[in-house]
């Protein structure tokens, strides 16, 4: 598990590295391996790509700016050495960058605080710059942002449960898939695998929209409601949640299964597992699964569901356990 809330140094020293690529990669002497070095720069973590991309765009800004006429008479131009255009360069970014930053946070289009969250094999509870508690389960990777108009959240894969701050003229956005959650003060889940996403809502009131290119809000959720999309659905699929549901069980290292069947458990066993487990028709997908398991020792549930399911174990091309439902034998006359 990593969680790493920069600080302003941190922030300032990923800026300075964003002009500092910015201006090399401009450079008629950039060489191939500054480049593959920038690259490897750029995707180490998405707040590098981030400010790369508002340099980018101070840079094209200050290329745009007129230039002042000159009243003094016209000297000898001594050739510019890259070092030259460098200190211009760099003089530039550092005039622009903090009127650009004011401007933009100012028109909603830059955050004044940027959080990364990540977790492996721990469920780990963390801090928002806005005061929100968030709890992550196990594999989980979130980001945030605060903006002046909105806060913004990115649920990147996994799991989490949101405490968030109530501010009317603040709201709080959940981005999962191609979904968006809205709310201004609440307590929710947002449940995330592939391009499945479920929302749980506990308390409060919540907004759920399967696009988030789709005009309006979506569809207002209260408590022990949940709603469920996936890749394409126009709308969210919305339900009441039972009186002992245990979705939040993991809150608790538990994963509890109520007699689902396959084609529903597995998505919520996959998650946790490196290998996710397949099954090999429909019919095998009917099959119903139930009990209470760790969730730091479901990679060992692969091997026991023989023992508890009518089904055998395969493994396709990819290395993938593959569940087979065993043949009814037909009764001898």
């Amino acid at each position: 598990m990593t969680e790493h809330s920069l600080s302003e140094a941190e922030y300032d020293a990923v800026t300075d590295a964003a002009a500092h690529w910015c201006m090399r990669l401009h450079a008629n002497d950039c060489t191939a391996e500054e480049r593959q070095a920038f690259e490897q720069w750029h995707d180490a973590h998405p707040l590098h790509a981030f400010e790369y991309e508002a340099m980018l765009e101070i840079w094209d800004v200050a290329g745009d700016l007129p230039r002042p006429a000159s009243t003094t008479p016209a000297l000898p131009v001594r050739p510019s050495t890259p070092w030259r255009s460098l200190g211009i360069a760099a003089a530039v970014c550092a005039v622009a960058l903090p009127l650009a930053a004011y401007t933009g946070w100012n028109l909603g289009w830059l955050p004044n605080a940027y959080q990364h969250f990540e977790t492996t094999d721990n469920v780990r509870q963390v801090t928002l710059s806005d005061g929100s508690q968030v709890e992550l389960n196990l594999g989980t990777e979130l980001t945030f942002r605060n903006y002046k108009d909105e806060r913004r959240a990115t649920l990147k894969k996994g799991e989490a449960f949101f405490s968030v701050s109530h501010d009317m003229t603040h709201p709080f956005i959940v981005k999962a898939a191609e979904g968006r959650i809205r709310v201004t003060g609440t307590q929710f889940n947002v449940w995330l695998y592939e391009d499945q996403v479920r929302v749980n809502l506990i308390e409060g009131s919540v907004l759920v929209t399967s696009n988030d290119t789709l005009n309006g809000d979506g569809l207002q959720l209260g408590p022990a409601m949940q709603a469920h999309f996936r890749h394409g659905d126009f709308m969210p699929q919305i339900s009441q949640t039972y009186t002992n549901d245990q979705s939040l069980a993991w809150r608790s290292g538990k994963l509890v299964l109520d007699d689902l069947p396959l084609s529903e458990a597995l998505p919520l066993i996959n998650r946790y597992l490196s290998k996710p487990i397949m099954v090999a028709d429909k019919s095998t997908a009917s099959i119903r699964l139930g009990g209470i398991y760790n969730i730091k020792e479901l990679n060992n549930l692969v091997a026991s569901l023989p023992k508890v399911l009518p089904v055998y174990l395969t493994r396709n091309e990819n290395g993938n356990p593959v569940l087979n439902l065993i043949p009814q034998q037909t009764p001898k006359s």
